[in-house]
C-alpha cells in the first residue's frame, strides 16, 4: 500500500514537472534574450530608472525640471544612458516608445535616447506621488502588453505601483530601471520571457 502511494506521488510530481517545464524553457537571458529581441515582436516593460523618493528642491533641480518633480539620481542617469547605448550596440530594433509623463520617466527615455517617445497618462503616477493609480490604468497596461508591435519592439516606461496593480504576480518585484520582456501571442495572451536589470544591459554580449 505504501509503495503504491509513494509511486503515485512520484508520478504526480513528474507530471507537474512536465507541465511546468515548457514555461520554464521559455525564460531567456543574456545572448539568447538579445537574439530574440533582435527579431522584434516583444514588449519591453520598464520601471523608470533610479530616483530619490523626494521631489527635487529648487537648488538641485535640473534646469528643465520647472515643476520640481522627482528626477533621476546619479545611478539612474548612468543606468539609463548605459541601457540606451547597449540597445543600440546590440542592434535591438525599437519601434513604439510610450512613457509616463512624469519627469523621472521622461528623463529615463531622454537619457536612453529612445526615438520619438510619446507620453501617455495611463502610464503615469496619477499626479499624486504614486497614490493615484486606478483600475483603469491597470486595465490599460494589461491590454497594451498584449498588442503585437507593428515593427521592432515596443517599450513602455512606467512606475512600480502601475506594474504591481496590473501584474500582481510579478509587478511588485521589478527594481528601479529593470525591464520585463513580454511576448504577446497575438490572441490576447502574453508570456514573460526574460528580465534585465538596468545595470546588466552593458554586460550582455
Amino acid at each position: 500500500m505504501k509503495s503504491r502511494v509513494l509511486l503515485a506521488l512520484l508520478l504526480n510530481g513528474f507530471g507537474m514537472w512536465l507541465f511546468a517545464s515548457p514555461a520554464m524553457a521559455q525564460t531567456l537571458s543574456g545572448a539568447a534574450l538579445v537574439n530574440a529581441l533582435r527579431k522584434g515582436g516583444y514588449v519591453i516593460v520598464m520601471r523608470h530608472a533610479s530616483s530619490p523618493r523626494e521631489a527635487a528642491s529648487k537648488d538641485v533641480a535640473n534646469p528643465d525640471n520647472t515643476r520640481l518633480e522627482r528626477q533621476l539620481d546619479e545611478a539612474g542617469r548612468r543606468g539609463a544612458t548605459a541601457m540606451g547605448d547597449a540597445i543600440r550596440t546590440l542592434r535591438i530594433p525599437i519601434g513604439i516608445v510610450l512613457t509616463s509623463p512624469t519627469y523621472r520617466a521622461m528623463e529615463t527615455v531622454r537619457l536612453a535616447r529612445l526615438d520619438s517617445p510619446a507620453a501617455v497618462n495611463e502610464l503615469g503616477d496619477g499626479g499624486q506621488s504614486m497614490q493615484g493609480i486606478t483600475d483603469g490604468q491597470a486595465s490599460w497596461l494589461r491590454r497594451k502588453v498584449t498588442e503585437v508591435p507593428p515593427s521592432g519592439n515596443t517599450i513602455l516606461v512606467t512606475h512600480q505601483p502601475n506594474l504591481s496593480r496590473a501584474f500582481p504576480e510579478w509587478g511588485s518585484t521589478v527594481a528601479d530601471g529593470e525591464t520585463v520582456v513580454v511576448r504577446p501571442d497575438g490572441k490576447g495572451g502574453i508570456s514573460v520571457v526574460g528580465r534585465i536589470k538596468i545595470g546588466d544591459w552593458s554586460q550582455i554580449r
